[in-house]
């Protein structure tokens, strides 16, 4: 499997870190060629699943996921979600914390996949591309222009 982590620290408190970083149609629009296809009704909870597509042109694959965990910060404490992605394509899962640091905070993705049909002696190119896709996506959804 493909692993990889980021660790961002911004100025912006844990809630509206939370918020950023869990908006999962912004997330999936920061992600080249990726958008938002389904997600299941109401806010973001243990049990909702979403799928994001990503392709190019009429060839692509479906990323179904689905929310394990999710516990948002109360108050200035430390939130976390886990997804599990259930696809026949792309497996594995992520968790994201985002925790208070000063006035700011911290975000921590990490991440595990396995893409069906690559040889794991391409794990490290896979976590490398993931590594960079989801750094930009957390810069843009981090940043001032959010």
């Amino acid at each position: 499997m493909s692993a990889f982590r980021l660790r961002r620290a911004v100025a912006l408190p844990v809630g509206e870190s939370w918020r950023r970083v869990t908006d999962w149609r912004a997330h999936a629009a920061r992600m080249p060629l990726t958008a938002l296809v389904s997600a299941s009704e109401g806010p973001t909870r243990a049990g909702t699943v979403f799928t994001v597509r990503s392709a190019v042109g009429p060839v692509g694959v479906d990323d179904p996921m689905e929310v394990v965990r999710w516990e948002p910060p109360d108050g200035d404490g430390t939130g976390r979600c886990r997804l599990v992605k259930r696809g026949r394509t792309i497996r594995g899962w992520a968790e994201i914390s985002v925790r208070p640091s000063g006035t700011g905070s911290v975000v921590v993705w990490v991440e595990e996949l396995r893409i069906r049909a690559v040889p794991g002696v391409l794990d490290p190119v896979v976590a490398r591309l993931g590594r960079w896709m989801f750094g930009r996506a957390l810069d843009g959804l981090l940043g001032d222009g959010h």
